[in-house]
Parts: C-alpha cells; sequence; structure tokens
C-alpha cells in the first residue's frame, strides 16, 4: 500500500501536530482533525485507510465517532490512542469493532508499528495460504501439523491459530490485543496468561531450529523471525 491515508482525530494540539508530522515523516499521508465531529465529516468526505482516535474529545466523542462509522456500514480500521484505560472502556473500544485499542503515552515507533500490522491485515482480508516455511520447520495450518527433518508435530487448533497469526506477520509485530480478540474471544487475565503459555509451548516446539525466535515486545506483542 502506497502511502496509506489516516484520518487522526486528536483535540490535544501539541500531540496532534507531533503525530501528523511524525507519521508523515514515515510516509503516511494524514488529514487531522481535532474533535469527533469534525472527524466524522472528513471521514465522510475522503477515503481514508485507517482511522486513528481519541476518545475524549469535545463536540463528539470517540467512542460514539466510532460507533456512527460502523452504523454506516464502513469496516474501515479503527486504532483507539486514549488515556482512558480501564478495563470497561477498552472492551467498549473492541465492541465498536476497534483493531486496536493503545493506552496514551505510546512510542511513536510502536505506534506506527501497529498501525502497519493492521493495514497489513486487512489490505488482505481474505488471506487463504496456509502452507508456512519457518525455518528448517514446514507447517500445514489446515492440518495443524508442524514438520521438522521428516518427524511430524500434530498441534491443538489452538497453537495451529497462534501459529498461522504469527506465520502470517513473520518479521512484523503481531499486537497481543488482536490475538486475544481473534483466538480467545476476550481480552482477561486468564486468557492473557493463557496466550503466553501458548507462546512458550510454540517457542518449545521450534527449538531445533535455533535461528527462530518468537520475540516478546513488552504490553504490544510477539514478532516471529527466521
Amino acid at each position: 500500500m502506497t502511502n496509506p491515508k489516516l484520518l487522526l482525530v486528536e483535540d490535544d494540539s501539541t500531540l496532534g501536530y507531533i503525530l501528523k508530522e511524525y507519521l508523515e515523516m514515515k510516509n503516511f499521508a494524514v488529514t487531522w482533525a481535532k474533535n469527533g465531529l469534525e472527524g466524522l465529516a472528513k471521514f465522510r468526505e475522503q477515503q481514508v485507510d485507517l482511522c486513528i482516535v481519541d476518545v475524549m474529545m469535545p463536540e463528539m466523542d470517540g467512542f460514539t465517532m466510532a460507533e456512527r462509522i460502523r452504523q454506516q456500514g464502513s469496516a474501515v480500521p479503527l486504532l483507539f490512542l486514549t488515556a482512558k484505560s480501564l478495563k470497561v472502556d477498552v472492551l467498549k473500544g473492541f465492541s465498536l469493532g476497534a483493531d486496536d485499542y493503545i493506552i496514551k503515552p505510546v512510542e511513536e515507533e510502536e505506534l506506527v508499528a501497529r498501525i502497519n500490522a493492521i493495514l497489513r491485515r486487512t489490505e488482505h482480508p481474505d488471506e487463504q495460504q496456509e502452507i508456512f516455511e519457518v525455518g528448517d520447520y514446514a507447517f500445514d495450518s489446515k492440518n495443524q501439523k508442524l514438520s521438522y527433518d521428516g518427524v511430524d508435530k500434530y498441534l491443538t487448533e489452538r497453537e495451529a491459530q497462534l501459529l498461522r497469526l504469527l506465520c502470517l506477520n513473520k518479521g512484523n509485530l503481531l499486537p497481543r490485543q488482536y490475538v486475544l480478540k481473534n483466538i480467545w474471544g476476550k481480552s482477561d487475565y486468564f486468557n492473557r496468561r493463557s496466550m503466553d503459555v501458548f507462546i512458550s509451548k510454540l517457542r518449545k516446539y521450534l527449538a531445533k531450529d535455533e535461528r527462530i525466535q518468537i520475540t516478546n515486545v513488552h504490553g504490544s506483542g510477539f514478532i516471529l523471525s527466521d
């Protein structure tokens, strides 16, 4: 995707200016709106590839704006960037169809990584790839089979789903919240701990090839590399 078009909706003038400048430096085309009402108007005026939306804003809050966008049938990716960190707020964000929910403050590089991860997924939403090469391993996701040097290991359904997501995003950040939403169904303490256990299992399964790494990016997600 060449110069993805982003709609940034942020009422803090300093933060909005900094983010717009940084994202444009990273080759994004950025339209900046300073409240939800202006953001919704700009969304309706132009085509965008992704919306970055604050929650607490004058005129119209970010949750209401997201709800209006979804009501008009748009599936454009939504990323909430907000100081509202309570569990009820995070869950509400995802219930409104958010693709990610980031608590302020956020490092600009992490924000770009998360934007790119969302855009990769949505650019090819019907990705049907089932066979993957991971280092010296072969992974048949449809049949849940991981093979190394002629020896096959059959994974559980959830193990296979997790490894497939890592393979589809190999070399790039796979956000924790995306995994929890799409495999576990929700983000709570027990599901987060369960996900970490599954990551540890996959590391053990792939340990015969020392080049393969599943790196934990603290608080953000995982990167599979070989």
